[in-house]
């Protein structure tokens, strides 16, 4: 396999052992095919980032780790290739390391591997457990930035969090549901990838007040665990669907949702009102075509605007903490009033 790149170097994208790339690029037998395509992920990431000019000026490195669908990995590197050279003559090189699920202890270790090469900040989306936050703390104590992104670490010593207001989101959402079957009963399908991110969880609790003090006739019915996949989050549904005829609507905190829907028509079911997060590629097919009602949007290139600020700030000495919070205003989208993304 060619390539012009050290094998730590690839082994540090890729998140692997140089051991185990080194079996990869010279062909031995023992390697799985998942482990290959990730080796080969690492070297298109390693070219993409070397093919971009660098200008004079200050060069930062930054590390992007988040435990995300791939559908909206994709959105976030777009939003941070694009808010990237806004900076100049600061050039951004960003270094992405993304997966759709990964063990909290993973995770910290590849903080634990990022601290020790060395970066000028850490943009973090990953659940609130004890093995992060103090993965987190020891990145922060080595003089780090850390941004966490979309859903916070509130209790981590982080820099910032850039991102919506999530319990805002989820109580918007509940006044759309309320309102659009103001007096009558519904029960509503609300999906979450897991209830190990504290974003979701805060979108759940806002929805939840929200029907609990102003619409007490709707119902909700809660799946969790498919982690925003498709097969996954489709099959919770579908069983969900089956022991509740009741349903009617569906809040997709946490994605899957053309899964979703596909379970709704397999079970020849309408679901006359679905209320979905981010503008990511799918969404937005899916609003199009009138399958999705409406989309709760934040501007991620706002929070990556806020992320670059927030790690020159820190490297420049301007404080340790920069007022903790950046939320980014919430956007109720419908066919009629979707923005450039």
């Amino acid at each position: 396999m060619a390539h012009p790149f050290l094998v730590k170097d690839i082994a540090f994208q890729a998140g692997l052992s140089t051991a185990t790339v080194d079996r990869v690029l010279n062909g031995r037998s023992g390697v799985r095919q998942q482990t290959e395509m990730r080796v080969k992920a690492a070297i298109r990431e390693l070219e993409k980032q070397q093919s971009g000019l660098e200008l004079q000026g200050q060069k930062r490195t930054i590390d992007v780790v988040m435990e995300a669908p791939e559908r909206f990995t994709e959105a976030v590197r777009q939003a941070f290739e694009t808010e990237a050279p806004t900076f100049m003559p600061t050039t951004f090189r960003c270094r992405f390391h993304f997966a759709e699920t990964m063990r909290p202890h993973d995770i910290a270790q590849l903080l634990d591997r990022i601290r020790l090469r060395g970066t000028d900040g850490v943009v973090l989306k990953a659940p609130d457990v004890p093995e992060i936050v103090d993965a987190v703390a020891r990145l922060e104590q080595a003089g780090i930035a850390v941004i966490t992104l979309v859903t916070d670490l509130p209790n981590a010593a982080r820099t910032a969090y850039a991102g919506a207001d999530n319990r805002a989101a989820g109580e918007t959402a509940a006044y759309l549901v309320g309102e659009r079957f103001s007096g009558t009963s519904a029960t509503v399908l609300v999906t979450i990838s897991s209830s190990r991110f504290r974003g979701e969880e805060e979108r759940e609790i806002g929805f939840r007040r929200v029907l609990r003090e102003h619409y007490p006739a709707i119902r909700i019915i809660e799946i969790s665990e498919g982690h925003g996949k498709d097969t996954e989050t489709g099959a919770l549904a579908a069983k969900a669907l089956a022991a509740h005829a009741d349903i009617n609507a569906a809040y997709s905190i946490g994605g899957g949702n053309r899964a979703v829907l596909d379970a709704f028509e397999r079970d020849g079911r309408d679901c006359a009102l679905f209320i979905a997060h981010d503008l990511d590629h799918d969404n937005l097919v899916l609003l199009r075509e009138r399958r999705i009602h409406f989309v709760l949007h934040h501007d991620l290139r706002s929070d990556a605007r806020m992320t670059f600020r927030a790690i020159l700030a820190r490297r420049s000495g301007i404080g340790q903490k920069l007022g903790g919070c950046r939320l980014s205003a919430v956007e109720v989208i419908t066919p009629y009033n979707v923005p450039a993304v």
